[in-house]
């Protein structure tokens, strides 16, 4: 078996990328895309395959990349991935698909998130046209716009059903615009190119509509004859700390939602965002990274402040290694008391060390207060970003739809809720999660759509 190293992709410098919002990667070249297919081994049984949550088939796309075969590879990654371009950037490849490479075990595993970027960024440059199906005459409604609800939707519509998204926001696409930063994920370039291609399928749109508030779940299931809910996780879990109510003090989902979807980061922009000398976040996942290398490019001084070590960071090794290169510092072993401020405005944030005791109910061992330790650390802003859950609009307007004591619905093997005909999936049932798993569960709720109805 010949060595071939992993080819890599082009980067901007980590001093010249901390102060904009351009994507921080270019992605492969024609050149370093088919050497880096090249390193495939095309495995009888395609352990890669099975660590994808929406069984893209990897060795048969990759042999067509390494062939120059490109648009056929995007074709052949977009009969099992609607939103490629997006999965190939934001995906956590390393812990799927890669990380059942046997490559993985020899010089690095091949780039499969790399080359599925690679080639469904020529599919959308090449526009990407979709035949719409005929119709069969049953409609299903689907709740929310995120990767979850365009899985689904883009699924059902080429089984023949007519599809109706209904979107709380003036922009499709759920988390995908709301809360992933525009350097990890351009929005037209990238977001709304693939929303596009699900919308020329002939999916229909209400924009600006809230279910449980503005249409109620029941005139849903009059209207359809099944009804998807995919609304995320956007309900804030905050510390429950002293001072979190001063100003200067921001959940990560309001945060982020003002940078991203309202575009804050520009200069001609009408929502307001605070500059901050100094900011601190805290939170060890994505959406912490995410809060800190956005406000690391709007000009603060940021801080992660994270409980545990590094190690056991739940974020990508990818977004905190861009981090820690950008700039941003880490004080781990370290929980907030509480947050101080002068005249209504944070100012300080009171932490305590912390040290590691045995493992709680996730297997991770639990972080444990160091006595006296407690020390304040300068701050204008705080992000809080320690996770979300579903937000309780839906079901609070229909008390037949049962949650479990986190708030995500309740579903069974087939994704359907206890309401008949009503299915659920992504973070709504999972709580925060990915965006392949979220697709994953909007493909299996099709699936169970169309084998009942179809």
């Amino acid at each position: 078996m010949a060595r071939i190293d992993r080819q890599h992709m082009v980067e901007q410098q980590p001093n010249v990328r901390n102060k904009n919002f351009d994507e921080v990667c270019s992605g492969f070249t024609d050149e370093t895309a088919m050497i880096e297919a090249s390193r495939c081994l095309n495995c009888k049984n395609a352990p890669c395959v099975s660590g994808c949550p929406v069984n893209v088939q990897i060795p048969e796309f990759i042999t067509l990349v390494k062939e120059g075969k490109f648009l056929e590879a995007g074709e052949t990654v977009a009969n099992n991935n609607s939103l490629g371009s997006i999965c190939g950037r934001v995906c956590p490849q390393e812990i799927q698909c890669e990380g059942k490479c046997i490559r993985a075990k020899m010089e690095g595993a091949v780039s499969i998130g790399g080359l599925e970027r690679f080639v469904s960024d020529k599919m959308l440059d090449n526009g990407n046209i979709k035949k719409v199906t005929k119709s069969n005459g049953k409609s299903v409604g689907i709740v929310g716009s995120g990767p979850s609800s365009l899985a689904c939707a883009t699924d059902l519509k080429k089984a023949g059903f007519d599809v109706t998204i209904y979107e709380a926001f003036h922009k499709l696409g759920g988390v995908l615009v709301y809360g992933i930063p525009e350097f990890r994920l351009p929005k037209e370039d990238i977001v709304q190119k693939e929303i596009d291609n699900v919308l020329k399928l002939g999916v229909e749109v209400k924009l600006n509509t809230v279910i449980g508030k503005t249409i109620m779940m029941e005139e849903l299931l009059e209207s359809h004859d099944a009804v998807f809910i995919g609304s995320g996780a956007g309900l804030p879990y905050f510390l429950g700390i002293e001072g979190e109510n001063l100003r200067g003090v921001f959940s990560a989902n309001e945060y982020l939602t003002r940078v991203n979807l309202m575009q804050a980061y520009k200069a001609d922009s009408s929502t307001p965002i605070p500059r901050p000398t100094n900011c601190i976040v805290v939170g060890g996942g994505n959406v912490a990274m995410d809060g800190a290398r956005t406000a690391l490019r709007l000009g603060a001084n940021v801080t992660v402040v994270y409980r545990r070590g590094m190690e056991e960071m739940p974020a990508r090794f990818e977004e905190i290694g861009h981090a820690e290169e950008e700039g941003v510092k880490f004080q781990i072993l370290t929980s907030p008391v509480k947050l101080i401020g002068d005249g209504g405005v944070v100012t300080h944030m009171v932490v305590e060390k912390m040290e590691l005791g045995a493992p709680d109910a996730s297997g991770r061992r639990s972080p444990v207060s160091v006595p006296n330790s407690e020390y304040k650390i300068p701050c204008d802003m705080a992000i809080i970003a320690v996770g979300t859950s579903p937000n309780p609009i839906i079901t609070g307007s229909m008390k037949e739809l049962q949650t479990n004591k986190r708030g995500t619905l309740i579903v069974d093997e087939n994704n359907m809720t206890t309401v008949p005909n009503v299915y659920a999936g992504g973070d709504a049932v999972t709580g925060a999660a990915t965006v392949i798993l979220a697709m994953g569960a909007g493909r299996n709720s099709a699936k169970a759509i169309i084998e009942k109805l179809g």
